[in-house]
């Protein structure tokens, strides 16, 4: 599950690093994220025999736990199972936080996903898109703000790493994901 905002308006908002994520496993499996189900556009791949449901929620990321939801329910799926790469405007531009649980943070898509699926226990990819430039900047401008080439690149410097990060978890192994990807 990557969370971002539909519309190419959004496409390099820092908001949008899960679905750059899950372009970039799409890309390099060589999979395609354009079938419409449960208000996301949809892919599947299949990586060390675990089959994955690729998703890009289309209900913009305050309410993206709601096609999460929809989904989960369809085929039964538990919170745990449900990995989700998301910004973090808490974190420096490139750096990666994995967790198997925890609060929002004060991430609306998050707090979203946690409300509608009754749990905060589920893997996330936290992806570091930088920190508001001082107290009083607005949190939405700034997230819904476009990145600088020099912070795009950086970013997409570090999707290699979240991928095989999600291929770990895919495979179980979220203590070594965290223990090779988690970056301070």
């Amino acid at each position: 599950m990557g969370l971002g905002n539909p519309g190419s308006k959004y496409t390099l908002t820092r908001h949008n690093a899960g679905f750059w994520l899950v372009d970039f496993l799409a890309q390099q499996h060589n999979f395609r994220v354009d079938k419409v189900k449960f208000r996301a556009l949809t892919g599947e791949y299949t990586i060390a025999g675990v089959r994955a449901l690729v998703m890009k929620p289309q209900t913009f990321m305050n309410l993206s736990g709601e096609s999460v939801r929809d989904a989960a329910k369809f085929y039964k799926v538990p919170p745990e199972n449900i990995i989700t790469i998301m910004d973090d405007a808490n974190f420096d531009v490139g750096k990666v936080r994995i967790r198997t649980s925890g609060s929002d943070g004060g991430h609306n898509g998050l707090k979203n996903m946690i409300y509608q699926l009754r749990s905060d226990q589920f893997p996330r990819i936290k992806i570091g898109v930088g920190k508001k430039p001082h107290p009083d900047y607005d949190i939405a401008d700034w997230v819904l703000g476009k990145m600088s080439d020099a912070d795009l690149k950086v970013v997409y410097d570090t999707l290699g790493n979240c991928a095989a990060a999600v291929e770990l978890m895919l495979q179980n192994d979220i203590t070594e994901a965290m223990n090779r990807y988690n970056r301070t």
